[in-house]
């Protein structure tokens, strides 16, 4: 039975074998997302998230096969990117980060079902505009995210997360 709840402290260990399990598919070239080992996202990134309360996972039959960070915390490359809705108070605004299938699981609509429930999340709390982004790289995300209803607002090249040269697609939707 799929659930998606809060993340805890015994979650980060699973979390971060998604983690590793991604960055092993990019480093053996069957997947490109942009990350680097030992960088981001590392266990680090999942304490994070729990001690900030703000990590989901999504659990199918009692395993975790996805995970995500769901907060109000705009990045600072945000402030970089014409957003078609620029004009709307920061606590109107809802960020969907880090979002993770374990690749072993991909192909089942998980990662699709995450995002409904970040959209669903966001209306409860009064939050019509949803915010997220990805690596110019990331393909298979950035497909993901337009068959969903999200439009590319704009690709601001940074330093994210310590990692040099990125291409960071701004994603938005409104609800």
């Amino acid at each position: 039975m799929l659930e998606i709840r809060r993340g805890t402290k015994e979650d980060i260990v699973q979390v971060a074998a998604i983690y590793d399990h991604i960055l092993t598919e990019e480093e053996e070239g069957r997947a490109v997302i942009g990350w680097i080992r030992g960088v981001y996202p590392t266990e680090n990134t999942a304490k994070e998230a729990v001690k900030n309360d703000d990590l989901f996972v999504m659990t199918d039959a009692g395993r975790i096969v996805a995970a995500a960070r769901i907060n109000q915390v705009q990045v600072s490359e945000y402030a970089d990117a014409n957003w078609k809705y620029q004009d709307i108070l920061p606590e109107q605004v809802m960020v969907l980060h880090t979002l993770v299938v374990d690749p072993g699981q991909s192909g089942k609509g998980y990662g699709s079902a995450f995002v409904k429930f970040y959209e669903d999340y966001a209306k409860e709390h009064n939050c019509p505009y949803l915010r997220m982004d990805t690596n110019a790289k990331n393909q298979a995300a950035r497909k993901l995210y337009a068959r969903l209803g999200y439009w590319e607002a704009d690709i601001v090249p940074c330093v994210f997360n310590g990692i040099p040269g990125v291409q960071l697609v701004c994603l938005e939707k409104t609800v």
